[in-house]
């Protein structure tokens, strides 16, 4: 035989080495180490979070409220101030709109709302 046997496959040329240039480097490597940063901080962050409403029950503390109509023409203003006149108005009006999960300035004449005592 003369060295013409089966025809050999054409083999691809091999590919050369990757090479990644200064900027392809930091955009490999740093944006992914920057998103595990951010990830480990929220969690940090969550699981430091100092939010909890009572060590125990026994700390738990009810507000005490009275049941108020809103009168036409009335606001929220007029109904802190004769409810508890002795506190600053802004803060018993932010405990009626939270307590009655409103927003902010929108109630009606009829309307009942729980209005904090204290």
């Amino acid at each position: 035989m003369s060295g013409r046997g089966k025809p050999q496959a054409a083999r691809p040329a091999p590919l050369p080495p990757l090479r990644l240039t200064r900027r392809g480097k930091i955009v490999l490597i740093g944006i992914p180490l920057v998103l595990l940063a951010a990830l480990l901080l929220s969690l940090a962050g969550f699981f430091n979070s100092p939010a909890k409403a009572s060590d125990s029950p026994e700390d738990l503390a009810v507000t005490p409220t009275v049941t108020v109509t809103v009168q036409p023409g009335e606001s929220l203003w007029a109904i802190a101030g004769s409810v508890a006149p002795e506190r600053d108005a802004r803060d018993v009006v932010a405990d009626i709109v939270q307590l009655n999960n409103l927003t902010p300035g929108a109630v009606l004449p009829g309307q009942q709302l729980y209005v904090p005592t204290r």
